[in-house]
């Protein structure tokens, strides 16, 4: 009888066991034609380990929404992919990827003699005897480490600097909206991300070219900077900056442009400030946005570093090398640098705030695959 029983349960309890042997070593799923057409045919790694890597980020739905993947390996696409309807033309959001542009046209300010680094900034409301707020320097604004009473995303999103200065009471002459606010901290001691600064920053590099308060004159001078000394170069055609109404470049949040131009933006910072042999900035300020920032490793100069935050936690890139960096934008939008393995790549979607580890897992896992032990 107990024999009988036997025989009759054992195959039950073995069946869930030998369904997932069976599916584990089932085959994988055939790519579509669409994930293997994104690769190129030598892509310097497996093609379609690489086309299935690039796919998580389109068919997984921890990954969703991905709009757009520019992969390029030493300065050359290797994989593109687009989620319908959007194409290499379309002109994606930068959010706060714009604040790197901004860092950089702020070293390209300092390199002219226009801007001093270390000088206490030009900011006219700041310059009155007695406020503390004139011994903010430029250093300590694009390390994030001013001071300011500046609320980026803390408590209702109705009652943060950046909506309000975005889309309600600041939001015709943003620079002034974030200059007003007090100080939190003295000078250099606090770290505090924050999209006003960099709005401070875009005034004071159109404080730098002109002393003008015309709003059309202050926005074609900074138009016509970034045109001739960046965008033009980098062969970035596709670039829309965004102005407030008093003529401030909305660098913290606002500038479009396809993946392929984020891309090169990428690449220009991958070789240091430099494209065809031109140096558009000194290497030694690429050097400087890369460095980890006094109050939070984690961040440099308006750029996200592969380093342990200043919390504790984890670093932005688990498994990449420490060199790593990226740009990063409001609903995930990813520029992730890896210069020791010459890597560049561009994830563009809409990702709610909160889910993009998926999202910067998926893309280490493509990184991984360039790097050799």
């Amino acid at each position: 009888m107990v024999t009988r029983r036997l025989s009759l349960i054992l195959p039950a309890l073995l069946l869930p066991a030998l369904i997932g042997c069976s599916s584990h070593n089932a085959a994988p799923v055939p790519l579509s034609a669409e994930a293997v057409k994104a690769v190129n045919d030598k892509p310097g790694v497996d093609r379609e380990a690489l086309a299935r890597a690039v796919d998580d980020l389109f068919s997984r739905a921890e990954t969703a929404e991905t709009r757009a993947v520019v992969v390029l390996k030493d300065g050359r696409i290797v994989a593109e992919r687009y989620a319908a309807p959007y194409h290499e033309n379309t002109r994606f959001v930068s959010w706060s990827m714009a604040k790197t542009v901004t860092g950089v046209m702020i070293g390209q300010l300092v390199s002219d003699g226009r801007l001093r680094l270390d000088e206490s900034v030009p900011i006219p409301a700041w310059q009155r005897p007695g406020d503390p707020r004139g011994e903010i320097t430029l250093r300590q604004l694009l390390q994030m480490r001013s001071g300011l009473q500046h609320t980026e995303a803390e408590g209702p999103i109705y009652l943060t600097d950046t909506a309000r200065m975005l889309f309600l009471d600041g939001r015709d002459n943003m620079a002034a909206y974030a200059e007003a606010q007090p100080l939190e901290a003295e000078p250099g001691k606090k770290w505090e991300y924050s999209s006003a600064t960099t709005v401070i920053l875009a005034d004071l590099a159109a404080r730098s070219l002109s002393a003008t308060s015309d709003p059309a004159e202050r926005r074609r001078l900074v138009s016509d900077y970034l045109r001739n000394r960046l965008f033009e170069p980098l062969g970035m055609k596709s670039v829309l900056p965004e102005y407030d109404a008093a003529g401030t470049l909305i660098g913290g949040s606002l500038i479009h442009a396809s993946a392929r131009d984020w891309a090169r933006f990428g690449e220009f910072l991958r070789n240091k400030g430099a494209v065809k042999g031109a140096q558009l900035v000194p290497s030694g300020w690429i050097e400087f946005m890369t460095g980890p920032g006094p109050r939070n490793p984690g961040y440099g100069a308006q750029l996200w570093l592969n380093r342990r935050p200043v919390d504790g936690g984890e670093a932005m890139w688990p498994g990449l090398p420490g060199s790593a960096f990226s740009m990063n934008g409001h609903l995930g939008q990813f520029v992730l640098i890896v210069p020791s393995q010459g890597l560049t790549i561009v994830r563009l979607g809409k990702t709610d705030e909160g889910k993009h580890d998926p999202v910067r897992r998926a893309m280490g896992r493509i990184a991984r695959l360039y790097i050799r032990d």
